[in-house]
């Protein structure tokens, strides 16, 4: 809504005044008191409001969103539930379940970096970098080395010494292609217990001559019941939490 105001303000306040809004220059750069270059403020709104385009790209692939929505996924499936919990749900938990663990994050970014840059005290540019670091902080803590070497070997840069130094366009690939090898682990984990009972179920069935009724239907009731006695979704939700031990 502020970007709203200030955007109407904009087309507004000239014609209040009787200028031509055509006259104000939309894009204008001047220099700060120690020298950096400073971009108008018609200019960094327009910049901002293009990189909230930018926002679920961010929330899927630089958060804890991915590892927790694939774990729910293969959870799914393992229940032997196709539609239960539906998309809608699975996708609020995660995004909600995403917020609680990235807040020490968010804070760290609000504090260091959007603070300082509304009370004026850092330009547009300071406040991105500083905004960068908490987050590059949380990925390189949930980052293979062998995969970060493996996207550092790929672009062919030579002039980055520690994992620190390595850019988002490096960082953000490696950091996405761990999150999907810990979600699978944490997957597979997951099945083993239901796996069991599938096995089970078959080979009574198998030893009875039912051979024409589907296991699935007579395991699912137990899938769904054991599941519930150890309360599931806790220990889900819990492993999750935790797993992301470098928040």
């Amino acid at each position: 809504m502020r970007l709203v105001v200030a955007l109407l303000l904009a087309l507004v306040a000239p014609m209040a005044l009787g200028a031509d809004p055509l006259s104000i220059p939309a894009i204008t750069l001047g220099t700060g008191a120690n020298g950096q270059q400073e971009y108008s403020v018609s200019l960094q709104i327009l910049l901002i409001m293009t990189a909230l385009s930018f926002i679920p790209a961010f929330v899927m692939l630089m958060t804890s969103f991915t590892r927790i929505i694939i774990v729910f996924s293969i959870l799914r499936q393992a229940l032997g539930l196709q539609q239960t919990p539906s998309n809608q749900i699975l996708t609020g938990m995660a995004l909600f379940l995403t917020m609680f663990i990235m807040a020490p994050v968010f804070d760290k970014v609000n504090e260091n970096a959007l603070q300082p840059y509304l009370a004026e005290k850092l330009s547009a540019q300071e406040a991105i970098l500083k905004a960068e670091v908490p987050i590059k902080d949380f990925m390189l803590a949930q980052t293979r080395t062998s995969d970060l070497e493996l996207f550092m070997r790929l672009s062919k840069r030579t002039d980055i010494a520690t994992p620190d130094a390595a850019p988002l366009t490096i960082l953000v690939p490696a950091f996405v292609t761990s999150e999907l090898k810990t979600a699978f682990q944490i997957g597979f984990m997951i099945f083993i217990p239901f796996l069991i009972i599938d096995l089970v179920v078959a080979s009574v069935l198998m030893a009875m001559g039912m051979m024409m009724l589907s296991p699935l239907i007579i395991s699912l009731p137990f899938k769904i019941m054991l599941f519930v006695l150890v309360d599931g979704w806790a220990l889900i939700i819990g492993t999750l939490a935790s797993s992301f031990g470098g928040v």
